[in-house]
């Protein structure tokens, strides 16, 4: 069941804070609302056996990135430069924006 799908979006930059690549920094490519699940880049690097093809001349092994849990990652301030979780503030025109919950920072541009 999907949460708080709305926390993360496309060109966030975000830090892995559990799994195998704890501690690395990327840039969101994808989110996948409905498995809640998120693909960064550098981040989470599988490796594919594919034959060769008409799609894949040569074959061998490929690398790339899989799909990670979004409650794997925190978003990072781009102001205080931490990981931190996301506050809804609503403006004096009424739209409604994320912002930082440690130096209260608007993330949404």
């Amino acid at each position: 069941m999907p949460t708080l799908t709305g926390h993360i979006k496309k060109d966030d930059k975000v830090k892995v804070i559990a799994g195998k690549d704890r501690g690395k920094i990327g840039k969101v490519l994808r989110v996948d609302h409905k498995k809640d699940r998120i693909l960064v880049e550098n981040v989470n690097i599988v490796k594919r056996h594919a034959r060769p093809s008409a799609k894949n001349k040569q074959g061998g092994i490929l690398e790339s990135e899989a799909t990670l849990p979004r409650s794997n990652v925190m978003l990072m301030c781009s102001k205080c430069m931490k990981p931190t979780r996301i506050r809804m503030q609503k403006l004096e025109d009424g739209k409604k924006v994320r912002s930082c919950s440690k130096c209260d920072e608007i993330i949404d541009k």
